[in-house]
């Protein structure tokens, strides 16, 4: 048995660990990565934020969205809402694989967190824990591959469509239909809870011939189809040619394999051409007499109206938390919570919860401004991530942050649906949601016309930041085509920007630790500065979800 160093017992700075105990290690002493099991990415134990946010912590986000999944899913449901999950867990690979570690996807994105910006944080992530239990539920509750082929009343119901689709045109229908983006939770939602799902479903798309340099996004919607692994939830569907005309092919792949009525709705790339906004508005037009058509009911624009001046609201509260994010140190959400939450909520419309949470953050920013708390303290240089960003890695940026100092400020695909609709005139209404759904994410900026992918500079000069984190998807054809031209301009313009290449969802071209250790070579070889937090410098996080 050890002897007690008695010596060791007596040095102990009794009032410091009694600090620490009730406030936190201050973070030059909090060693975060010591806590990882090797390889899994796992916590050998939890990490101690102080008592006061370990208390939180553990019961307003482990015990409430715990309790939360249930809830959505009897109040979706009903009493028969459990034996349904566990019905569509038993049958689709991706409900299982992302429902297992939800909780670990909260652990790394909110990792080192404390006070008001965990809390306001973490509301986003249970904002969209909540929206993706609906969307779960609303699948499996018209499903006919639960019930032997036979389709019900929710079946008839529901409106499948692209996740690249705004769900925001069917609004006409939203009193009596539900919409589902048929890849939002099985591919996106998936990518960022659990990395490895996603690669069987692009493995199986090249199965069958396909090659395997297009875009990999691409490559797994199809995949997904292959497998036979999409609920039957809907008589008929609506695609998309966003993000770009990749997704054409996997829609030629899914029309094949689902076989049913569909609407083709595409976008044009340049957008600016007042001549093509009309030929988007009557796409739109065209979408609504299909529906009437599949249905039988009639567009209701009142109804229309008033979600459009509820997502209107959401928007200006956007606006208010960018002024914040822009102008003063007190913005209370982190980097990946603000980048996942933006694009999850414009991206899905309009929803109840995104307006319950907005009211939550709002509280705790008001204070955080009213107070100058500087929610951030240990910020060295504020970054705005540009470009498409890697799924399977989106929080990166809570790891820079506390290796590094590098503060998320904004990243591009939140910036994308950077408007307001107008509701007073239905032809005015079209025209601006069909420049909405023009200004999707990864497209407005990305493949919208060279003078859109280069608003980077006045969007660096309006939140003040001093770098830039460049992604760099290794399979856009399209964004690999401007790579040179930002080099030139990164240059000109004396800018300190990192690349992070990547390839979307599929995490074996290029794995979380080769991104750390280009920001980690960056930072000691042209920057010249050392860790905040060396034991994040390197770990094997390889079988991570």
């Amino acid at each position: 048995m050890k002897k007690l160093d008695w010596n060791k017992i007596k040095n102990i700075d009794y009032k410091k660990l009694a600090k620490d105990f009730w406030y936190g290690k201050p973070h030059g002493e909090r060693r975060l990565g010591d806590l990882y099991c090797d390889k899994t990415g796992l916590y050998k134990h939890r990490e101690w934020r102080g008592f006061k946010d370990t208390m939180y912590y553990f019961n307003m986000i482990w015990l409430y969205n715990y309790g939360g999944l249930v809830k959505e899913v009897l109040k979706c449901a009903g009493p028969a809402g459990l034996p349904l999950f566990l019905k569509g867990l038993w049958r689709y690979r991706w409900i299982g694989q992302a429902y297992l570690p939800v909780m670990h996807w909260f652990d790394r994105g909110l990792e080192g967190m404390r006070g008001e910006t965990l809390r306001a944080s973490g509301w986003h992530y249970n904002a969209m824990v909540g929206v993706s239990v609906q969307q779960i539920m609303n699948m499996l509750k018209a499903d006919g591959n639960l019930r032997k082929g036979e389709h019900n009343d929710a079946w008839n119901h529901t409106f499948a469509h692209k996740e690249t689709l705004w769900g925001g045109v069917f609004y006409p229908w939203s009193d009596k239909f539900e919409h589902v983006p048929m890849e939002m939770i099985p591919y996106f939602v998936t990518c960022h809870v659990n990395n490895h799902t996603v690669l069987n479903y692009i493995d199986a798309a090249q199965s069958i011939g396909l090659p395997g340099d297009p875009c990999p996004m691409c490559q797994a919607e199809a995949g997904l189809f292959v497998l036979d692994d999409m609920p039957d939830y809907s008589p008929f569907y609506v695609t998309t040619n966003e993000a770009c005309d990749g997704s054409v092919a996997s829609t030629i792949l899914q029309d094949w394999l689902w076989d049913k009525p569909l609407f083709a709705m595409p976008q044009p790339m340049q957008f600016d051409d007042p001549l093509v906004q009309e030929h988007c508005a009557n796409e739109i037009r065209e979408l609504w007499k299909f529906v009437e058509e599949q249905t039988g009911v009639k567009p209701n624009f009142d109804l229309m109206r008033q979600r459009l001046e509820a997502q209107n609201e959401l928007q200006r509260f956007e606006w208010e938390k960018w002024d914040v994010a822009a102008n003063t140190g007190s913005y209370p959400i982190n980097g990946v919570a603000q980048a996942l939450y933006r694009i999850y909520q414009s991206q899905y419309g309009e929803n109840p919860i995104w307006h319950e949470t907005d009211q939550k953050v709002r509280k705790i920013m008001e204070k955080c401004v009213e107070e100058k708390i500087n929610t951030m303290p240990m910020t060295r240089h504020r970054v705005i991530a540009w470009s498409c960003a890697p799924l399977y890695y989106s929080h990166w940026c809570t790891w820079a942050y506390n290796c590094w100092g590098l503060n998320t400020v904004i990243n591009m695909d939140s910036l994308m649906f950077n408007m307001t609709i107008r509701t007073d005139d239905l032809d005015n209404t079209v025209l601006d949601m069909a420049k909405y759904h023009e200004w999707a994410p990864m497209r407005r900026m990305a493949v919208g016309g060279m003078h859109h992918i280069f608003e980077l500079w006045e969007y660096m000069e309006k939140f003040h930041c001093d770098m830039v984190m460049m992604y760099d998807q290794l399979l856009c054809k399209g964004m690999q085509g401007v790579h040179g031209l930002f080099e030139d301009e990164f240059r000109a313009r004396n800018i300190h920007a990192i690349w992070m290449p990547h390839a979307l969802p599929d995490k074996r071209n290029v794995s979380r630790a080769e991104i750390r250790n280009i920001v980690n070579d960056y930072m000691t070889t042209v920057m010249h500065e050392e860790p905040l937090d060396p034991s994040l410098l390197e770990f094997d996080d390889g079988e991570s979800w």
